[in-house]
C-alpha cells in the first residue's frame, strides 16, 4: 500500500503557518524551528524558500495587505477621492484588527512587499488624478498610513482597568466612568476611529479648495 503523501511544501504554506502562529500567539511565537515542527518537515527546508524569519514576516504582512480593499481606486469608479479615502480607511483598519499582531511589521512601511506597494501606488495615484500636486498626494498617503496602522497598534478603552477604585474622584475628579471603558472597548475605539477619519477627510477637503484652485471641492462622506 502506498504511503500517504506529505503536501509539498511552499510559499504559501509557510505564510500560512506563520499568520496562523502570529495571530494566535504573537511575533515571538514565529521561529523557523516552530513552523518547521508546525508544517512537519525540517528546518533547513523552510530556507529553500526563505532566507530567515524576517522574511517569512514580511510576506505575513503583505498577505494581510492583500486583503485590503483597492477598488474605490480603480479609475472608472463613481466615488469621490474623499469618499474613496473613506471606504479604503475603514478596509484597512478592518485587516489590520483581524490581524493586530502583525500591524507593527506594516507599521514599517511596504518595503519591498508587492501587495504593499500595489496599496501604495493606488493611493498615490487616485489622489493625483483627483488634482492634488504629487507632493501633497504622498502625503496624504502618509497621512492615513500613520493614522490607521496607529489606530491598529492599541486599543484606548483597553488602556483603563475595569476597577472603579482605580479612578480614585479626588485624583480624578473627571475619570468616574473611566473603568467602563474596558467593557466597550470596541464601540469606543470605533468610534474613536471614525471621528477621527472624518474630522481628518474634512479638513483636507479644506486644503484641496485652497490647493487644487479652480476646482469645487467634492462633498465630504459626512455630508457636510
Amino acid at each position: 500500500m502506498a504511503r500517504p503523501r506529505k503536501p509539498l511544501l511552499s510559499r504559501d504554506r509557510i505564510v500560512e503557518a506563520a499568520g496562523a502562529l502570529v495571530n494566535a500567539e504573537g511575533l515571538e511565537a514565529v521561529s523557523t524551528r516552530r513552523l518547521a515542527a508546525e508544517l512537519g518537515v525540517s528546518g533547513p527546508s523552510l530556507y529553500n524558500h526563505f532566507r530567515n524569519k524576517e522574511e517569512i514576516l514580511d510576506a505575513v504582512a503583505d498577505a494581510v495587505s492583500a486583503q485590503v480593499d483597492l477598488s474605490m481606486f480603480q479609475e472608472g469608479d463613481a466615488r469621490d477621492w474623499p469618499a474613496a479615502l473613506r471606504d479604503w480607511a475603514l478596509s484597512y483598519r478592518a485587516a489590520l484588527a483581524a490581524h493586530p499582531h502583525i500591524v507593527p511589521v506594516l507599521a514599517q512601511g511596504p518595503g519591498r512587499r508587492p501587495a504593499g506597494l500595489r496599496v501604495a501606488d493606488a493611493v498615490f495615484g487616485a489622489m493625483v488624478r483627483a488634482g492634488w500636486p504629487p507632493a501633497q498626494a504622498t502625503y496624504i498617503g502618509a497621512l492615513m498610513r500613520y493614522f490607521v496602522t496607529g489606530s491598529a497598534l492599541g486599543s484606548f478603552a483597553r488602556g483603563f482597568v475595569d476597577d472603579e477604585t482605580a479612578y480614585d474622584p479626588a485624583d480624578y475628579p473627571h475619570l468616574g466612568q473611566a473603568h467602563l471603558l474596558a467593557e466597550r472597548r470596541q464601540q469606543v475605539d470605533e468610534g474613536a476611529f471614525e471621528t477621527g477619519l472624518r474630522a481628518l477627510l474634512d479638513g483636507l477637503v479644506l486644503q484641496y479648495e485652497q490647493t487644487v484652485t479652480g476646482r469645487k471641492a467634492p462633498r465630504t462622506p459626512s455630508g457636510t
